[in-house]
C-alpha cells in the first residue's frame, strides 16, 4: 500500500474511476500529472504501484485484451478482463511480481461492473472500492453515501467528496486526481 489513492463506484448505468496523479519513487515525487487510469478495450482500468510495474503489467494486459479481441472478434467482457488479468497476477507471482493494485471498470449486458483485485491476484466484485491509504479515508465515504441507483452527478459529488477529506485528513499532498466515466456510450473524462 502506496501513499496513493485510487477509487470507484458502480452507478446505475456506468461506473466512476478516480486516481490521482502522483508518480513517486522512494519518498521522492517524480510527477504530479501521471494518469493512473487506463482505456482498455470498452473499460477502464486503474492501476497503482510502482510506475514501472503499472506500466509493464498494463501494456501487457492491454495488448492481450485487444489480441484477444482481433482473434476471436468478439470484445472482452468485463468479468472475463478481470479473470484473465488476476490470472497473470497469479501466475507473475511465481516468477517475478508486479506490484501492481487494480480497479476494473465496464459495462455488459449485465450492466456496469466494478472488480477490486490487489497485488497478491484477489479479486472481487464490489459496488464501490478503494486502493492505498486513500482508501482508509475514504471507504467511510463511500459506504455513506453509495446507493444503486447513483447517477452520474451523485458519483462525481462523492468522488469530490473523497477527495477532499483526503485534502482535509491525509498527511501527503495528492496532486491532481483525474476522474474517468464508462458507460454505454464509451468512456469520457471528468472534470473535477
Amino acid at each position: 500500500m502506496g501513499t496513493e489513492a485510487m477509487f470507484g463506484l458502480t452507478g446505475k448505468d456506468f461506473v466512476i474511476l478516480a486516481a490521482d496523479g502522483q508518480a513517486a519513487y522512494s519518498i521522492i515525487r517524480l510527477k504530479n500529472d501521471a494518469d493512473k487510469i487506463w482505456k482498455v478495450g470498452n473499460m477502464l482500468f486503474a492501476c497503482s504501484g510502482p510506475p514501472a510495474d503499472t506500466a509493464n503489467f498494463m501494456e501487457f494486459i492491454e495488448k492481450n485484451v485487444k489480441l484477444n479481441e482481433l482473434r476471436t472478434g468478439i470484445p472482452m467482457s468485463t468479468k472475463a478482463a478481470a479473470s484473465f488479468t488476476r490470472n497473470e497476477l497469479a501466475h507473475a507471482l511465481r516468477k517475478g511480481p508486479f506490484q501492481a493494485d487494480l480497479l476494473i471498470g465496464g459495462i455488459d449486458n449485465e450492466g456496469p461492473s466494478l472488480y477490486f483485485m490487489d497485488y497478491l491476484a484477489s479479486s472481487e466484485k464490489v459496488n464501490k472500492a478503494a486502493h492505498g491509504y486513500g482508501a482508509m479515508f475514504t471507504l467511510g465515504l463511500m459506504d455513506r453515501y453509495w446507493k444503486p441507483d447513483l447517477t452520474e452527478a451523485e458519483a462525481i459529488d462523492i468522488i469530490k467528496k473523497c477527495i477532499k477529506e483526503l485534502e482535509t485528513r491525509f498527511i501527503v499532498d495528492l496532486p491532481g486526481f483525474k476522474c474517468k466515466i464508462v458507460s454505454k456510450e464509451g468512456t469520457k473524462d471528468v472534470t473535477l
